[in-house]
C-alpha cells in the first residue's frame, strides 16, 4: 500500500519530500487555542498555502476545523516525526507510520549518542558545538578549527557605531505578498471579526520566507550583504535599525523551508572564499548547527515536564498588560519601548532585545517564566514549542537553576547604554538607581540580587555581584522603590 506523508509546518521544504502523495492540513482551531501575533497566523497559514499550490495534483490539501476530521479511520498515513509532543502523541495515536525527524543538522540518534557518552558530566553547548565541527567538517581545517580558534565570541560583542542610527546596510531582502498572502489576510479579518481569533499585533506586510524559493533569496542577499557586519554587531542594538546585520532566516529554518545544513554550508564557503570574516562566519555557524540544534535536542532530552516544572526563583508575577497588548506607548523605557515596538510591528526582535531587554526585564521582575515561555511562543514568527522551552526557562530566566546557563542573564542599564542608542533619549538614566530618574534595569539588577540571593548564593558566578550587593549603601531603599514602581 502506497502510503500518503501528512506534512505539517516546520516540514514544508524539499527536504521533507520524497516524492510520493502529500498531504496538508489547514487546522483552523490551531488558531483559536491562544491568542496569537497576527504576522505570526499570517506566516503560518501563507505557508501551508504555498506548499499546497507548489505541489499542486500531488497534494490533499484540507481546510477544516480540526485534524481529527482528516485522519480519523485511515491506515494509509505516514509522517515525519513532528516538531512537539503533542503532535507526536497524536500521530502515535492514530497509529500513522513514524519516519525519524529531519531538518537539523544533528539527528536525534546522534544527539543520544553523544549525550549518552557524557555520563554525569553537563551537556553542555560548547562541547556540543565542537563535536558537531569536527563530525562534520563545517569550518574545520583538517583536525583543527578554521582560523585556529574554535569560538570568536569576544568578537562579537562591539558597540553600534556612535552617533549612527543604522549600520548603513542595505535592507535585507523581502518576499512580495501575493494572491495567497491577500486570500490569508481576508480570512484572518473574517474570523477575527466572527470572535474566532484572539490576535494582536500589526497587520504589515509579509517579511518572511515562507517559500524555498523566497528563503534562498533571502539567503542569498544576507550572505552577499549582511554577513560581513554580522559577527561584529551581533549584540548591538539601534532604535532605527530593527533588522541590523541579521539574517531573518530562522523563521523559514523553522518553517522546514530551508535546509539548515544548506545555509550554514552557504555561510561557510563566503569564508573559504576570503569574502567574509571568520569571526562573523563562526559567530553565524555557532547559532545554527550549536545553538539551534541544541536548543532542538534539549528539547526532547528535557522532558516535556521542563516547562512547567521549572521555577527556581520562584517568580510568580503575571505577565503585565503591555506585554500581553503589545502596548510599546504606555512604555516609558526607552530599550523596553523599543524592543515590544519592533515586537508589535513584526512579530520579532534580534537576540539582544529577547536576551537583554525583554528577558533581562522580566528576570528582573520575577514574571512567571510559563507565561513568558507562552508569550514568546505566540508573539514572535519563529516561535514554536520546541523553541522556546530552552531559551526562555533555561537561557532567559534561569528557571531551571543552572542546567542550561550557568548564572542568570541579568544586567543593569550600564550594559543596554554600552550596547545601544537607546540611553540617550530615555527619560531614565543608567547611572542612577533612586529617585525620578533612577533606571528601571539599574535599580531593577539589585532588587532582582536581592529577591534572588537565597537561591543563588551558593553560585559560584554570582559571588561578586552579591558581594556588590553587600556593599550597597541604599539597598533597602533601592528594593523598597522598585517594590512599589508602577509602570513600565
Amino acid at each position: 500500500m502506497t502510503l500518503t506523508r501528512w506534512i505539517m509546518v516546520g516540514q514544508l521544504g524539499a527536504e521533507f519530500d520524497d516524492g510520493g502523495p502529500m498531504m496538508i492540513i489547514e487546522a483552523k482551531s490551531v488558531f483559536a487555542r491562544r491568542r496569537m501575533h497576527r504576522a505570526k497566523a499570517h506566516l503560518i497559514l501563507s505557508s501551508l498555502r504555498h506548499r499546497a499550490d507548489e505541489l499542486g495534483s500531488r497534494v490533499e490539501f484540507h481546510q477544516v476545523n480540526n485534524y481529527a476530521e482528516v485522519v480519523d479511520g485511515r491506515s494509509n498515513l505516514e509522517v515525519i516525526d513532528p516538531t512537539s509532543y503533542g503532535a507526536r502523541r497524536f500521530v502515535r495515536a492514530h497509529g500513522m507510520a513514524v519516519l525519524p525527524s529531519r531538518g537539523f543538522v544533528t539527528t536525534e540518534a546522534e544527539f543520544a549518542a553523544w549525550a549518552g557518552k557524557r555520563g554525569k558530566r553537563r551537556l553542555l553547548l560548547e562541547d556540543f558545538y565542537r563535536e558537531v565541527r569536527v563530525r562534520t567538517g563545517l569550518l574545520m581545517e583538517g583536525e583543527s578549527p578554521a582560523g585556529g580558534q574554535w569560538n570568536y565570541d569576544h568578537d562579537n560583542r562591539g558597540a553600534p557605531p556612535k552617533g549612527a542610527r543604522t549600520l548603513g546596510l542595505p535592507e535585507p531582502w523581502w518576499p512580495e505578498e501575493d494572491d495567497i498572502d491577500a486570500g490569508v489576510r481576508e480570512d484572518l479579518d473574517r474570523w477575527q471579526a466572527e470572535g474566532f481569533l484572539d490576535l494582536v499585533g500589526d497587520d504589515g506586510p509579509r517579511r518572511f520566507a515562507v517559500t524555498g524559493a523566497e528563503a534562498e533569496a533571502a539567503l542569498t542577499a544576507f550572505v552577499g550583504e549582511r554577513l560581513q557586519q554580522f559577527g561584529p554587531f551581533e549584540d548591538a542594538t539601534l532604535a532605527g535599525d530593527w533588522t541590523m546585520a541579521h539574517s531573518l532566516l530562522s523563521a523559514p529554518m523553522n518553517l522546514g523551508v530551508l535546509d539548515p545544513r544548506h545555509v550554514v554550508e552557504t555561510v561557510v564557503a563566503e569564508y573559504h572564499a576570503g569574502r567574509a570574516p571568520i569571526a562573523s562566519v563562526e559567530g553565524f555557524v555557532r547559532q545554527v548547527i550549536g545553538w539551534r540544534d541544541y536548543v532542538w535536542h534539549l528539547y526532547w532530552h528535557l522532558g516535556e515536564g521542563y516547562r512547567t516544572e521549572n521555577n527556581y526563583l520562584g517568580a510568580h508575577r503575571d505577565l503585565p498588560r503591555e506585554f500581553i497588548e503589545l502596548d510599546d506607548a504606555a512604555i516609558e523605557a526607552n530599550c523596553l519601548h523599543h524592543a515590544i515596538k519592533g515586537v508589535r510591528e513584526n512579530g520579532w526582535a534580534h537576540h539582544i532585545q529577547r536576551l537583554m531587554v525583554i528577558g533581562n526585564w522580566a528576570l528582573q521582575r520575577g514574571y512567571d517564566p510559563r507565561q513568558l515561555e507562552r508569550w514568546f511562543t505566540d508573539m514572535f514568527v519563529d516561535g514554536t514549542p520546541w523553541v522556546m522551552p530552552v531559551n526562555v526557562i533555561g537561557m532567559s530566566q534561569h528557571a531551571d537553576g543552572g542546567i542550561v546557563a550557568t548564572k542568570p542573564y541579568a544586567s543593569g542599564g550600564a550594559y543596554i547604554k554600552k550596547m545601544s542608542d537607546h540611553c540617550a533619549s530615555c527619560r531614565f538614566d543608567p547611572k542612577v538607581r533612586l529617585g525620578d530618574k533612577a533606571c528601571p534595569y539599574t535599580a531593577g539588577y539589585w532588587a532582582f540580587l536581592d529577591r534572588t540571593a537565597p537561591s543563588l548564593r551558593g553560585n559560584f558566578r554570582m559571588a561578586q555581584p552579591l558581594a556588590g550587593l553587600a556593599r550597597l549603601s541604599d539597598r533597602e531603599q533601592v528594593v523598597e522603590q522598585e517594590r512599589y514602581r508602577e509602570g513600565l
